[in-house]
């Protein structure tokens, strides 16, 4: 199971994902450009001492990322048409959140196998991306049964 992020754009919340999937033991991949240096002081602040050992892969695009792409696509979308709870994960998904500001353009979002939205409290809108990857993160790895040992 990975994690991919399409063209983030808040450093202090990939930070944060980094120290989710180093803890959980997965993989992130990070599809450029992203809206950040990735030396920024956010990053290194929310991912504290993990980054040195997280797993992180970086790609220049879309279309680098999609040509080595190793599983299922699963989108987290507030437009998905699965609820989370409802949602059946595999072993060697890749879990895919959109840019904070923009999601993700019709192009990625058709090509995702499958669509998950969380569901909110009516008249909410949507989570902080970091928190929606640690719901949708452990759902994932609570069906395939991959929390680390």
């Amino acid at each position: 199971m990975r994690m991919a992020l399409y063209q983030p754009d808040i450093a202090g919340n990939v930070g944060t994902i980094l120290r989710l999937c180093t803890c959980l033991e997965v993989g992130v991949d990070l599809i450029e450009p992203m809206g950040f240096a990735w030396g920024d002081r956010a990053l290194a602040r929310a991912g504290m001492d993990y980054l040195d050992t997280a797993q992180v892969v970086r790609h220049v695009d879309w279309t680098a990322f999609e040509a080595q792409a190793p599983g299922r696509i699963v989108l987290l979308t507030t437009r998905g048409g699965v609820r989370l709870d409802d949602a059946e994960f595999r072993a060697d998904d890749i879990l895919l959140l959109g840019s904070e500001s923009a999601g993700v353009p019709p192009e990625v979002h058709v090509r995702a196998e499958l669509a998950v939205r969380i569901p909110l409290a009516a008249g909410r809108r949507s989570l902080n991306v970091a928190v929606a990857a640690g719901i949708a993160l452990g759902e994932a790895l609570r069906q395939t049964k991959r929390w680390p040992a």
